[in-house]
């Protein structure tokens, strides 16, 4: 879950490190392969910068050659009392690698003849229905490849604090009942969570088993991985990976995501290189060499698709990509799959023809600099073993040599979206391309009629699709020191359209500019009270008034992405519903709900009071009075309830699930919000 104009790498803390442990070998009847001595250097070298330079808290590796386990280690700090230190058996969150264990589990019963991948999903789940006919076109290959125009994720609670609450599950089919498609099933693959749920649900219906006891059944058990683990299952906290989050000061508590098949599943480095071995043949029978065959199908090509450049996203079933760059270069087939939570990273990169794989999981940093370690390791051993000669120097587009630019090229500036930002494109007469970054990047326009930047790292071309739009296609190679080089390939955002507002339009989202909204029907154990508390704010660009945050306006009280991006640039797009109720005006957006600022009032500042939730359940905003600024809080909680206090900046400074303290010092110009169960009652003392 991340995304911004042109960087892929988020940054939050830089934290201590310690040197993982030696590689480990395995037996087995084949003859034992050890990791050299520089294989283990390098990822020794390779965690350690993970955790120095890349914000990464603890980072956890293995590679497995032909069924040996080679390569095993560690790097970074676990729990803050240094009294759990981190083994390969320590588990981590593993994201959206759970969506290979999703994709395994509806091959396994397509192996079986019970589920035919082009289908009707309707077939398995009668009840799945939406207010858009299209959805009884969608088959369950469409929800592994990511091409069945659902609309993207349902967030809320779908990340607990120490809660395995199954909200988001039991409540999918209900949602998508309210929704429509964005495209039609099968026209592009774009990132959707939801058909991951989806299938997961399939699964549980055509089984008869829940998705974890079919997930044990069918794979954890006779693999013997005997540390994946689901949100349903019983483990020892002290087993997990210590968890942290950039600017709040202590150790957070396990984190428990609820949509299993897309981003749920919790394992060790070493459990997932095991895994992988289905992916090369190896599966001792449990998925067909037909299935595994399928799923490395380059399925992205069957709808509309920004041409084939080098890339690390190019979708078959389940995998992120099945033409991995940089092996693609090595004509060695890479099939990667990246997995990121609000809190723990991972990624799985496997080549299935060599019979290798890396997994790195990690607390703290991210996926995508998991992958090019992952990658890294894999270079090298593939050179060790003599079947690379040499690693590859970094590619770039090379030094720009500016071109005269035909003046119908300007004709393609203007605002641009996808479906987390809305910008402008500026092109001068000279032939320079700025794009809105910060710092702020120019791209020359060049001879083969593409803009590059100045140091060959990005070229940028405007495509007119066969659907009528103007896409924004973004080339890059982006290097990182000590961890080489990602490539991407992308319809970055499209070109956006004049919308004229009605003067009835125009006059409602004219009286909420400006207006903040506060997030009300969050769990009181959501992870989300944990991260900077940024309210919904509406904020509309000069010129394209018609648009808020690439959402097309449609109406007093709507606005909803129209955006046809395959891959990234379109995922996750939203609805925006305003309605009035109690004389406050409230926003929905895909299953969140939000109350205007209107509703927030000033924290009673007598030396007792109480706060009331409504029989609905919502939470409750205050802004923090100048005259109690500085004055200790006490609060006493009912049972699951808990309260948060932001600073005028909008950072946690105390949250009650995380910290377990009802006592706080509040900030100046800073904010409250408590949650709980309906009609839960909240006993305040300021001193």
């Amino acid at each position: 879950m991340k995304n911004k104009l042109s960087g892929v790498l988020a940054a939050t803390l830089a934290l201590t490190m310690s040197l993982p442990t030696g590689a480990m070998a395995f037996s087995s009847s084949q003859t034992t392969v050890v990791a050299s001595q520089e294989l283990k250097k390098i990822a020794a070298e390779k965690a350690a910068l993970l955790t120095k330079s890349y914000e990464t808290n603890s980072v956890q590796y293995a590679l497995i050659d032909n069924g040996q386990i080679i390569l095993s280690g560690q790097a970074g700090k676990n729990d803050m009392k240094g009294k759990q230190p981190l083994t390969k058996d320590t588990l981590y969150g593993i994201g959206s690698v759970s969506k290979m264990y999703a994709t395994a589990a509806v091959m396994k019963l397509v192996d079986e003849g019970k589920v035919d991948l082009d289908a009707p999903v309707v077939h398995y789940v009668p009840d799945f229905k939406m207010k858009d006919e299209r959805y009884k076109s969608i088959t369950p290959r469409m929800l592994l490849n990511h091409s069945s125009g659902l609309q993207g994720t349902e967030y809320r609670n779908a990340a607990l604090f120490k809660d395995n609450d199954t909200y988001v599950h039991d409540n999918l089919l209900q949602r998508l009942s309210n929704q429509h498609l964005k495209a039609d099933p099968g026209a592009f693959s774009v990132y959707c969570n939801d058909g991951f749920t989806l299938a997961e649900i399939l699964v549980e219906r055509v089984s008869g088993l829940s998705f974890t006891e079919f997930l044990h059944k069918q794979f954890t058990e006779p693999l013997k991985l005997n540390h994946t683990k689901t949100p349903q299952d019983k483990w020892e906290d002290d087993k997990r990976a210590g968890l942290y989050f950039p600017m709040y000061q202590g150790q957070l508590p396990t984190e428990s995501v609820n949509v299993i098949g897309a981003g749920g599943i919790s394992s060790t480095a070493e459990d997932m290189v095991r895994f992988s071995q289905l992916f090369m043949g190896q599966g001792k029978g449990i998925l067909s060499d037909q299935a595994v065959k399928a799923m490395e199908q380059e399925e992205y090509k069957k709808g509309m698709w920004p041409g084939d450049g080098d890339n690390t996203f190019n979708y078959g079933l389940g995998w992120d990509s099945v033409k991995l760059y940089p092996f693609s270069e090595y004509g060695i087939k890479g099939l990667a799959k990246g997995g990121d939570t609000a809190l723990q990273h991972a990624s799985l990169v496997v080549l299935p023809e060599q019979k290798m794989a890396v997994a790195v999981l990690s607390s703290g940093g991210g996926s995508s600099v998991n992958q090019l370690m992952a990658t890294e390791l894999l270079l090298t051993a593939l050179k060790e073993k003599g079947t690379i000669k040499d690693i590859k120097p970094n590619k770039s587009f090379g030094k720009p040599i500016k071109a005269n630019m035909p003046q119908d090229v300007a004709k393609k500036a203007g605002f641009y979206g996808n479906s987390f930002d809305q910008f402008k494109i500026e092109i001068t007469k000279t032939g320079e391309l700025i794009l809105p970054s910060s710092p702020q990047v120019k791209y020359v326009y060049t001879a083969n009629g593409s803009f590059i930047n100045e140091n060959g790292t990005a070229k940028i071309n405007f495509v007119t699709e066969k659907n009528g739009r103007t896409y924004l296609k973004e080339s890059t190679y982006s290097s990182l020191p000590g961890l080489g080089q990602a490539a991407a390939t992308q319809y970055l955002a499209e070109k956006l359209e004049d919308n004229v507002l009605s003067k009835e339009t125009a006059a409602a989202w004219e009286k909420r500019e400006g207006v903040k909204f506060y997030p009300v029907n969050e769990k009181f154990s959501s992870v989300q009270y944990i991260a900077p508390m940024m309210p919904v704010q509406i904020n509309r660009k000069e010129g394209m008034e018609g648009y808020w945050e690439s959402r097309k306006i449609t109406g007093p009280n709507t606005a909803m992405h129209q955006l046809q991006i395959p891959g990234m640039g379109g995922r996750d797009t939203k609805v925006a519903s305003f309605y009035t109720e109690g004389g406050d005006e409230y926003l929905e957006m895909s299953g969140s709900l939000y109350v205007s600022e209107s509703n927030v009032k000033p924290l009673d500042t007598s030396q007792s009071s109480k706060v009331t939730l409504q029989a609905n359940g919502h939470a409750r905003w205050f802004t923090i009075p100048q005259s109690v600024a500085g004055k200790m809080m006490t609060v006493e909680l009912p049972s699951n309830s808990s309260f948060a206090v932001y600073d005028e900046k909008g950072l946690c400074i105390n949250f009650t699930v995380v910290s377990g303290n009802n006592k706080v010092k509040l900030p100046k110009n800073g904010t409250v919000v408590f949650a709980g169960a309906p009609n839960s009652e909240f006993a305040i003392k300021l001193n």
